[in-house]
C-alpha cells in the first residue's frame, strides 16, 4: 500500500484546494414574468424560455 514519505505542507494542501470553492448560481430575471430564474434554464413560474413556452403549469 502506499505511504507519503513526507506530511503534506500546508502550502501544498492549500494549492491543492484552490479550486474547490462553490460558486453561488448565476440568478436573472425572466424577461416575461420579471421573477427570479437561472440561466439557461425554463422559468418556474411561467414555463418560458428564450421567448417560447415549453412548460406546461398547472395553477389549481
Amino acid at each position: 500500500m502506499a505511504v507519503p514519505k513526507r506530511k503534506t505542507s500546508h502550502s501544498k494542501r492549500n494549492k491543492r484546494r484552490a479550486h474547490d470553492a462553490l460558486t453561488a448560481p448565476h440568478v436573472i430575471s425572466c424577461p416575461e414574468c420579471g421573477e427570479s430564474t437561472t440561466l439557461h434554464h425554463a422559468c418556474p413560474h411561467c414555463g418560458m424560455y428564450r421567448g417560447r413556452k415549453v412548460i406546461e403549469l398547472h395553477n389549481d
